[in-house]
């Protein structure tokens, strides 16, 4: 995940997003997850950027599913919108065969074809999570939506599912492959489909953790509001979480509830998502 997020951080810059309006309709449609108000422990002792602490909310409701692609369709439909990839042709891509760490610039990649034209479409994937969009495509469809994006709290509070260990499970990753579609091969230089999916799946199609939230640690990572301690003053870098089905344990091994990512607002990548919470 580091080597990703510098590329990320390396490469793109700052654009003024236009909102399309507000349109608070389409988002009472998703199923939500209730979380109670309360003290929930966070962090892990030692970690910089995410320590050990308690956290007090007064409850939320968030999405028990990443956003598909036939969600983002109707927002597309409704506005007219055009992501930053599209305008900018510059998502980031993955095919086997690139090292560890390597993407492609891919000017035909946007959230249609999330690894490019010649890759193909979502005709067939549209309860597959939405990709290739920026942190600016998400909040714009939340405005117009009348939802927002989790903060880091809340979506770690709703990841642990009231547990306090690494995964909503415990401390060791064995069971991962019930709950996440992640990257399983030791490297990227073969395709790897041995859980039935070598890029996205379609949301929900792994097992959800005890609150009833799906893919929180796979398929895609999700766009997340808030600043880390170790962000810079003036810094516009923004932040995801859970893994995606890029990630493995040899690289980008993020698929947990404690690591925290940081990528450019105006980065599209085919792994990079999300969920939403009501306002």
């Amino acid at each position: 995940m580091s080597g990703f997020l510098t590329y990320c951080l390396q490469r793109f810059t700052p654009v003024l997003l236009l909102l399309a309006g507000v349109n608070a309709v389409n988002a009472q449609s998703k199923r939500f997850v209730h979380v109670a108000a309360g003290d929930y422990s966070l962090g892990r002792e030692g970690y910089i950027n995410n320590p050990q602490r308690t956290v007090h909310t007064n409850g939320f409701d968030i999405a028990a599913t990443e956003l598909t692609n036939a969600e983002f369709e109707k927002f597309v439909q409704a506005t007219g919108y055009v992501t930053d990839a599209e305008r900018r042709k510059n998502a980031l891509v993955f095919t086997p065969g690139l090292r560890e760490f390597r993407w492609l610039e891919d000017s035909t990649a946007c959230w249609r074809y999330p690894n490019g034209i010649t890759r193909g479409g979502i005709e067939d994937k549209m309860d597959h999570p939405v990709t290739a969009i920026s942190y600016r495509d998400a909040v714009a469809y939340c405005d117009w939506a009348g939802v927002r994006l989790p903060t880091l709290d809340e979506w770690e509070i709703a990841s642990r599912a009231g547990a306090a260990t690494t995964y909503f499970w415990g401390n060791e990753m064995t069971p991962l492959s019930a709950y996440a579609n992640i990257w399983k091969g030791r490297d990227h230089l073969q395709a790897d489909s041995t859980d039935g999916y070598m890029y996205t799946s379609p949301v929900a199609s792994f097992k959800p953790n005890p609150w009833g939230l799906y893919d929180v640690y796979g398929n895609v990572f999700e766009y997340c509001e808030g600043r880390l301690p170790t962000d810079k003053a003036g810094s516009r870098a923004v932040h995801a979480r859970g893994g995606s089905w890029w990630c493995s344990k040899n690289s980008c091994s993020f698929f947990n509830s404690v690591d925290i990512g940081s990528v450019k607002r105006g980065a599209s990548f085919s792994n990079l998502g999300f969920r939403v919470v009501k306002r």
